[in-house]
Formats: structure tokens, sequence, C-alpha cells
């Protein structure tokens, strides 16, 4: 197809900025219809971004005949249901992240894509920033020498909407976001791009416990892993620690430096240390759009001119890790 056109299930906040602009901007990408529960939100999406079509149905969204591919945006413990019926209608699926509540889940929902012969993307769009990107060739490059190991630390003070009780949002809700809560929604992000850069994770375990008791979620989260390659992995996400807390960083270690990223704060340098080398210290401004690289590579891959590195299957692999993570059986 020469121009892929887009319709979206849930335009919520994400799209506002982050996905919705992103799939107008694309090269060979166009943003046809939109989907919210609620109509009048839906007609004041499409208005002001210009979308020719809006509809408070997912299944009308679906079928229509001028969306070639659907984007599901809506929470987690949608995203099957959703998958299965775009994937009956015969259309490509690009789902947000993290692609399920489980990988069981995540599971079914590379197999019916598998079995309806289309493509199944997953928004990990980090995959495609420059930031990591950079990462990536100094990896490649030997920048550091032999991998040895690989850290990560998130941790912060709860909001004042976790403390209240009132307003936290389905992220913290398990039936919703998964066990997990914002590790499910933050740590996903991290863990798949160390499936990128580093390789495949092939043994990971962990402690998950509910520290705080603010919400019915896992508050705080360790880990251990190995990469296939043989690198090893620690992490820790406590989201209940003291005021002004706030600590993220993903750290790593080789033979013969260190590199240290961050995961959210995408404006942060990079820092490259090297044995009797200076640091290096390089800042690469995120673009305006964070997902447009990744939607670029999908409406490439869909048009036959280039390979997404985000899919069912590599999303299933990071699925599968939280789910180790957090003994879900």
């Amino acid at each position: 197809m020469s121009l892929i056109r887009w319709g979206i299930v849930g335009c919520g906040n994400v799209c506002e900025v982050k996905s919705g602009t992103a799939l107008q901007k694309a090269d060979g990408s166009q943003l046809v219809a939109v989907m919210r529960r609620d109509g009048e939100r839906a007609a004041d999406f499409a208005q002001r971004h210009d979308v020719p079509r809006w509809y408070d149905d997912a299944d009308a969204l679906i079928c229509d005949e001028g969306v070639d591919a659907v984007y599901i945006a809506t929470p987690p413990s949608t995203h099957l249901e959703l998958t299965r019926k775009v994937a009956a209608a015969g259309k490509p699926v690009y789902v947000e992240k993290p692609i399920a509540c489980t990988a069981d889940e995540a599971q079914q929902m590379t197999a019916v894509c598998a079995e309806a012969g289309v493509p199944l993307f997953v928004a990990y769009y980090r995959r495609r920033l420059p930031v990591f990107m950079q990462v990536e060739q100094w990896l490649q490059a030997g920048a550091i020498g032999d991998i040895r190991f690989v850290n990560i630390r998130l941790f912060g003070s709860p909001s004042q909407a976790d403390l209240s009780g009132a307003g936290a949002g389905w992220r913290v809700e398990p039936q919703i976001a998964g066990k997990g809560g914002y590790f499910h929604d933050l740590g996903c992000h991290q863990l798949d791009v160390l499936d990128y850069l580093l390789g495949p994770i092939h043994e990971a375990c962990g402690q998950a416990v509910n520290q705080a008791g603010l919400y019915n979620c896992d508050d705080a989260v360790t880990a251990a892993w190995q990469h296939a390659s043989g690198a090893v992995g620690s992490g820790l996400w406590v989201f209940t620690a003291y005021k002004d807390s706030r600590t993220e960083e993903i750290e790593i270690v080789g033979s013969e430096g260190r590199i240290c990223c961050s995961a959210f704060d995408l404006a942060r340098p990079l820092r490259l240390e090297r044995e009797l080398k200076p640091v290096e210290e390089v800042t690469i401004a995120p673009p305006d759009h964070v997902q447009q690289p990744l939607i670029q590579s999908i409406v490439d891959d869909l048009r036959g001119l280039g390979s997404c590195p985000s899919t069912g299957e590599s999303a299933l692999r990071t699925a599968r890790v939280m789910d180790s993570i957090l003994r879900v059986t």
C-alpha cells in the first residue's frame, strides 16, 4: 500500500502528543478515524486533530472499510479482546505497552494475529528513539568492551492521588493494569529496551510486595536476570519512598567502561565512561512526538520498505520476564 490509513481505539491522553499526531506526520501514514466510549470526547479529539471520522463503538471503527490498520491505545486488560477483533477483520494491529496484563494473554495475542496472517506491533518506542540508537552504536562498536552487567534503579515518592486513595487511576488496579501496577507501566519499557540492546533475557526471578498499602498492586519490586549473551542484570523499583527521592537510571557496565542513561528523562545526557579516556556526555533531543520514529518503522514495514523492531514476539519476551519477576503463574 502507498498509504496506511489508521484508526485509533481509545484516543486518550497518550494520543494527544505521543502517538496520534505521529500517525498523521509519519510518511505514508494518515489518521482517518478515532474511537472513544464517550462520544463527545471522541468528537472533540477528532475536531482538534483534524480527523475525518469518530466513533463511540470500537466494532464500528474496526469494521470501517476506510481503516487499513488499528492502533489500540486502551488499558492492558482490553488488549486481548480488541486484538482478536482487529485480527478477525484482517487488519494489522499496533497495541500500546505493556502488550497485556500477563504473558499468557500476550501469547494468545501473537497466536490470533499469526492465525489471521496479520502483523502485531507493540508501542515499545524506545527501540527507535535516537538516544537508545546511540547506546546501541556504542555497544556494537565495543566502546565498553564485553558486557558484564546492567542495573536498573527507579524509585520515588507516592503521588498525592496515591496518598489520598482517590483518583490514582487504572495503573494501580491489578485487574486493569496487571499485578505490578506502576512496575507494569514503567518497568516494561526499561526491560524491553534491554532486550533490544543486550539481547533476550532467558532467565529471571524477583520479589514483589505491597509495602505501603496505598493501593492493591505491588509497590516494591526487586529482580535479577541473565541475558542469553551471559550478561547479568538487577533491578529495583519502589514507588513509595521518601519525598524528593526520585531516582531513575540504567547503567550498563562492561570490561572496559560503562554507559549511563535514563529511560524516561529523554533529554538527560548519555554518559560514556572508559578506561584512560575522557568522560563523554552526549545530549540528543527527543522528537516532538516520541512514538513517531517507531510508527514510521511500522508504516515502512507495512509498505514493504523496512522492518519494525517491536513486534508481538519481542513484547511477549518482555511479558514473560515481567511474569517471572512478579511470580505470576
